[in-house]
């Protein structure tokens, strides 16, 4: 089974993730860093941009993704498509074609991974370590998700925040949550959701993302603007020490919420089974 999950996933991140020569990386920005009272426009900004944030329910598109760890860079073109259950369908293509080689299917509490070209299907459950071990990234299934659409969900209210910097145009919230601490970097002219920075319980900073080139998008018959690239830095200590992980997602196309949107997943018939909860190696990292 070793072996066998070492040559798909070998496989998997260096031939059909092929396609470097023109290799995006994640580009960090300062943060706003002086401190400001919570007034009421700047309050006012701050529900605006939560109703906003909860305005994707489902997604079809393409884009072309960058993944880079402490070991590797790669690159992926997917067709995504999100659902309001959670539910999440990656189709990997590959070459001059774009035939698809890879099918992935990612439930709340599962996924599945077919590998087209070799009949294999790899299962297990979906939580942070197996999805490092399919993709690199060690990631909650829920912010991965919510990368991927573009937009992070704000359900903090006021009362949570506290504390707020400017810098020009732009303001960070920082709001207190169950898990530690979350900042959201918003632009005051566009109103737009430029970032966001996750830190722990004991202040030790977890994920940064950044989005950049808007688009219009017309939701409920509201304009509003979603970016077409998504950046991500994700630092590990699990991995080489700080493990920063970079993820770079920039969208050729997509429909949001369309009106009907089925993710129909098949299970491949005669592949063979590996059980990613059961394999505590990472061959590729």
């Amino acid at each position: 089974m070793k072996l066998s999950l070492n040559v798909f996933l070998g496989w998997v991140l260096t031939v059909f993730l092929a396609g470097c020569a023109d290799f995006r990386t994640v580009t960090v920005e300062e943060w706003p860093s002086e401190s400001v009272q919570l007034s009421d426009d700047l309050a006012e900004l701050y529900l605006d941009v939560s109703k906003v944030s909860r305005s994707v329910k489902t997604l079809d598109g393409y884009a072309d993704i960058w993944i880079k760890t402490p070991k590797r860079e790669e690159r992926v073109y997917s067709n995504i498509q999100l659902s309001e259950e959670k539910d999440m369908r990656i189709i990997v293509s590959s070459g001059i074609m774009g035939w698809p080689v890879a099918d992935m299917l990612f439930r709340p509490d599962s996924l599945f991974v077919h590998d087209m070209l070799n009949n294999r299907l790899l299962v297990g459950g979906n939580h942070p370590d197996n999805l490092e071990k399919i993709l690199g990234l060690r990631s909650g299934y829920g912010l991965f998700l919510d990368a991927l659409g573009g937009v992070i969900p704000i359900d903090e209210p006021l009362d949570a925040i506290k504390s707020v910097r400017k810098d020009g145009s732009r303001v960070s919230f920082g709001v207190v949550t169950s898990a530690g601490k979350r900042e959201f970097l918003v632009n005051t002219l566009t109103r737009n959701m430029e970032g966001v920075l996750i830190s722990d319980s004991f202040g030790r900073k977890q994920v940064e993302m950044h989005f950049r080139k808007f688009a219009t998008f017309n939701l409920e018959g509201k304009n509003i603007m979603l970016p077409e690239e998504i950046d991500v830095l994700m630092f590990n200590p699990h991995l080489d020490g700080s493990g920063r992980h970079e993820l770079v997602i920039v969208y050729d196309e997509r429909t949001l919420n369309p009106e009907i949107l089925e993710i129909q997943y098949r299970l491949p018939k005669n592949a063979k089974v590996i059980d990613l909860d059961r394999v505590g190696i990472l061959p590729w990292m």
